[in-house]
């Protein structure tokens, strides 16, 4: 997966303007936008983009935009 486009799939469903301030070691519980709509609409775009179905507790495990590209990637494998 190209990192630089899930990053603006990212920002795009947290309506974070501006993508360059997040990286793949951005904690994105820490963000800013991130409360319990971001959370929905980060679940949303997981499975309309990449058709991932991800259960609360495995999510709660990721940390970093890194672990969900990861975890996307081995789902998709």
């Amino acid at each position: 997966m190209e990192t630089t486009k899930f990053i603006e799939s990212f920002a795009e469903a947290l309506e974070i303007e501006d993508a360059s301030k997040i990286s793949v070691e951005t904690e994105f519980r820490k963000l800013d936008e991130w409360d319990s709509l971001g959370y929905l609409n980060i679940i949303a775009m997981l499975d309309e983009k990449y058709g991932i179905q991800i259960e609360n507790v495995q999510f709660k495990q990721l940390i970093t935009i890194e672990d969900l590209i990861r975890y996307i990637d081995d789902a998709t494998k």
